[in-house]
């Protein structure tokens, strides 16, 4: 009988984590004639104004701008926005290299994203096939494919949700039900200390926390030679919420490859020592 697979899952932001800045600021805030500190200027005092989430604040003020501007939003216009997303250093085989490096060792990683960033452009960007799932702010479109209103708004609070669903396979963003319903944790396909969460900002917090409190790593990465990121970076440690603080650099032999493949050699080795 084939030896079952040691199951692990790497979780992502993705703005600020896989690639620079933010999804809309590359091709959407142009197309309205928009700088980006205005754009995320005006959704600030908006949000403050009016006591609002700034993910729907910003998503209420993609619509209203487009619409102002004649510029198209349907959902066959998004992922083309999403294809000239540039990465950080070696994110582009990194997922193919863990995977690998993983299955020599009996370990099934499975990768997906959590982020606040908007679905559509980040679906149409070339690494989207590499993931099980995105987990991602969305747009709810109508009878004509155009969008009309936020259908999912993933905020810093709500994205632990999406760990809990990664963790009990409650994949079906429909339904209660599943997410809700009691799984002992030796049960669950993914146990949360088989899980890595790599984020990079303020709104990583929660899931950082949850992960580490869980049993499994906490990765705050941050933009190579950006002044004063690094210190940032750090205070995530030294408030306890990661284990690691390492660039985003994501190629052979970096300090965030060693980390991840570190942990992979300890799922296997826990493992087989759990057989004693």
């Amino acid at each position: 009988m084939p030896r079952r697979s040691i199951p692990m899952a790497i979780v992502y932001d993705f703005d600020g984590t896989l690639a620079p800045g933010n999804v809309q600021e590359r091709q959407f805030i142009p197309e309205i004639g928009m700088n980006p500190q205005d754009f995320w200027a005006e959704v600030n005092r908006i949000a403050r104004d009016q006591q609002a989430d700034s993910v729907l604040i910003y998503m209420y003020l993609m619509l209203k701008k487009a619409k102002e501007s004649s510029i198209a939003v349907r959902l066959e216009d998004f992922k083309p926005r999403g294809k000239d997303i540039e990465f950080f250093e070696g994110v582009t085989d990194w997922f193919d290299r863990i995977n690998e490096y993983g299955k020599q060792r009996g370990v099934a990683v499975k990768h997906y994203i959590i982020s606040s960033g908007n679905a559509e452009i980040i679906e149409g960007c070339s690494i989207e096939s590499n993931f099980e799932r995105i987990y991602a702010s969305r747009f709810l479109f109508d009878e004509n494919g155009v969008a009309v209103w936020p259908s999912q708004a993933v905020n810093y609070t709500t994205k632990t949700q999406y760990l809990f669903r990664i963790n009990k396979g409650a994949y079906d963003l429909s339904s209660d039900r599943e997410i809700n319903q009691f799984i002992e944790p030796k049960q669950r396909p993914m146990p949360f200390e088989n899980l890595v969460y790599i984020g990079d900002g303020s709104t990583d917090v929660p899931c950082f926390r949850l992960v580490k409190e869980q049993g499994g790593r906490a990765i705050a990465v941050f933009p190579p030679n950006t002044k004063g990121a690094k210190e940032k970076a750090e205070q995530f440690r030294t408030d306890g919420r990661v284990h690691h603080v390492v660039p985003a650099k994501y190629g052979e032999s970096s300090d965030l490859d060693q980390v991840v493949k570190s942990y992979v050699r300890l799922l296997a080795e826990r493992n087989t020592l759990s057989k004693f």
